[in-house]
């Protein structure tokens, strides 16, 4: 079978370093879905206002190697790293098939430009998208269950400090969603170093930030 972008996603997240690490995790994060020439018309999201939430089925473009036979077991950054699971008990970016499935908040839609504007994705900037389909609760949301292993270890949010300066060089909504981003601790979880630099590619700036303990700190931006 042979499969094409229907769509591309677009939003402030240029790279892989810093991307929220499931759907939902930074709500306030906006991003926009750009329909292909071919779809991109009002017949193809007819209806579509009519749901709040919207899965996608896309692509990790961003990744050089995806898993093999001989790479059936993926070490889970939830799990610090150091221990493996079966890459079909995990998220993992790298499978046999590097296929993405997130769920999304719909924030308005553009039936003209056959523009969808969403919320929440853990999608960067140019990531195709291969299939779109509406989010159904009687069907989709299950509650009271088992979660593995993401039951059993927490992932603590971090403090974030902003200086005032750096502050008036984003809007409120890029302000909020940045906040939210660094609360969860891009780096690798094996990081622990109070005096390392760290580069978060947000929108046209490269925000630099180091982390001591529980505290973020964005140091500059450029």
């Amino acid at each position: 079978m042979e499969i094409k972008p229907v769509a591309y996603y677009h939003t402030a997240i240029k790279g892989k370093f810093g991307l929220p690490r499931q759907a939902g995790v930074v709500g306030q994060l906006e991003g926009r879905i750009v329909l292909e020439k071919e779809y991109s018309s009002p017949d193809a999201l007819r209806g579509m206002d009519g749901f709040d939430y919207l899965w996608l089925i896309w692509g990790f473009s961003l990744n050089k190697t995806s898993a093999s036979q001989n790479s059936l077991t993926v070490r889970p950054p939830r799990l610090g790293g150091n221990e493996r699971v079966g890459v079909f008990a995990s998220r993992s970016p790298y499978r046999p098939n590097p296929l993405g499935l997130s769920s999304v908040k719909i924030s308005s839609i553009d039936f003209v430009k056959a523009v969808i504007y969403v919320k929440g994705a853990d999608l960067a900037d140019g990531t195709p998208i291969y299939d779109i389909k509406p989010y159904l609760e009687y069907a989709d949301a299950h509650t009271d269950i088992r979660s593995g292993f993401t039951d059993q270890t927490q992932w603590p949010a971090l403090d974030v400090m902003v200086p005032e300066q750096i502050e008036s060089s984003f809007t409120s909504c890029e302000l909020e969603s940045l906040i939210a981003l660094l609360a969860q601790d891009p780096r690798p979880h094996y990081h622990d170093d109070p005096e390392r630099i760290y580069g978060l590619l947000f929108g046209d700036k490269n925000v630099r930030f180091r982390v001591d303990g529980n505290m973020l700190t964005v140091v500059s931006i450029n």
